[in-house]
């Protein structure tokens, strides 16, 4: 493991030492999230993908100013952020316990002790610019069969922070929230990555 943090850690510094969106800062970066996947928190929660996605974004586009090496590991502080991240989709979910498992036995209070939310990282601006003009039309064409109301650009748009629950979308357009959730990761969350590869934040 330790082996695994100083090659990430060296990773990120050599990164940062890149113009941002280079090819050579993008490598290294794709690296990193390839080496950190299998190390990350896990749990079955219809949010946990839309949270890794908030992560990773957060992350390619703050690693160079936000991770401090001297504080812990490039794990532990990915994780920080999204157990975080879990933490506010969970408080926004209808059904909500208090508390939730830290994965060593320890229960975490939910409730109290919130942060502040962080500033919005400019590439959710980014985002939101480019599901907004969907120049090439395809984020608008790619929507649920029979329904082209319920399409990629509105559910991209609708998912950004303050994210609307998915909850609220199904009753909205009257479908089952798995129905939405799937066709998010399925059909939209390519388009996602298309965008954040291309823009050299992945």
């Amino acid at each position: 493991m330790e082996r695994l943090e100083e090659q990430l850690s060296h990773l990120v510094k050599e990164a940062c030492g890149f113009p941002p969106g280079s090819p050579q800062r993008q490598k290294r970066l794709t690296q990193v999230i390839r080496l950190t996947t299998n190390k990350l928190w896990r749990e079955t929660t219809a949010y946990y993908q839309d949270a890794l996605q908030q992560t990773w974004l957060y992350f390619c586009q703050n690693v160079c100013g936000a991770y401090d090496p001297t504080r812990g590991s490039v794990v532990t502080w990915l994780n920080t952020y999204l157990r975080w991240r879990l933490r506010d989709f969970q408080i926004k979910s209808p059904v909500m316990s208090g508390n939730i498992s830290s994965g060593d036995g320890e229960e975490i209070d939910i409730i109290s002790n919130q942060p502040a939310p962080p500033d919005i990282p400019p590439i959710l601006e980014e985002i939101r610019t480019w599901a907004e003009q969907d120049s090439d039309g395809e984020l608008r064409s790619t929507y649920v069969q029979g329904r082209p109301d319920v399409n990629c650009q509105m559910l991209i748009l609708r998912r950004l922070p303050p994210e609307a629950a998915w909850k609220d979308l199904a009753e909205e357009f009257g479908l089952k929230v798995p129905t939405l959730s799937s066709f998010y990761q399925r059909k939209c969350m390519p388009f996602l990555r298309k965008f954040a590869d291309k823009e050299g934040y992945l």
